[in-house]
């Protein structure tokens, strides 16, 4: 792990974000709480949650945070056929937040395939990406 010990706490912020493709049919199925498995978006919120958490478990050089804020957004696109999973993770600390909210919307994005294999195996999850960062040495960062 980078030694953090003699950076200065700042706050933090983190915003990931990514798209789970699918069929018409399977968006309108989420939508309407037709999922044999029940709702994805809740069940997918709380999975992406739990994952900011256990990041440091699952990324083995993250160092483990005392996250103050994660939120995680699961939207229907019904132009675009899809899901898009928003997660923003928030602290004061030594280090940021980044590798926190992608796996946020990492596994929020699984858990919507996972609850909807059954009925569309062909979903794609596309663009996992870093959004944005504020914070720390290199200050505030935006995807283009």
């Amino acid at each position: 792990m980078v030694d953090v010990t003699e950076k200065p706490v700042t706050y933090r912020e983190a915003v990931a974000e990514a798209i789970v493709a699918m069929q018409p049919q399977t968006l309108q199925l989420i939508i309407e709480g037709g999922l044999k498995k029940g709702d994805a978006l809740a069940v997918a919120r709380i999975a992406g949650i739990q994952a900011a958490k256990k990041c440091s478990d699952l990324i083995p050089l993250c160092h483990p945070l005392l996250l103050s804020s994660v939120v995680v957004e699961c939207k229907p696109d019904s132009e675009n056929s899809c899901v898009v999973v928003r997660a923003t993770c928030k602290l004061s600390g030594q280090t940021g937040v980044e590798m926190e909210a992608l796996t946020a919307a990492s596994v929020a994005a699984l858990t919507i395939y996972d609850m909807c294999k059954a009925v569309d195996r062909g979903m794609e999850i596309r663009s996992v990406r870093l959004l944005e960062k504020r914070g720390g040495k290199s200050g505030e960062w935006r995807a283009a």
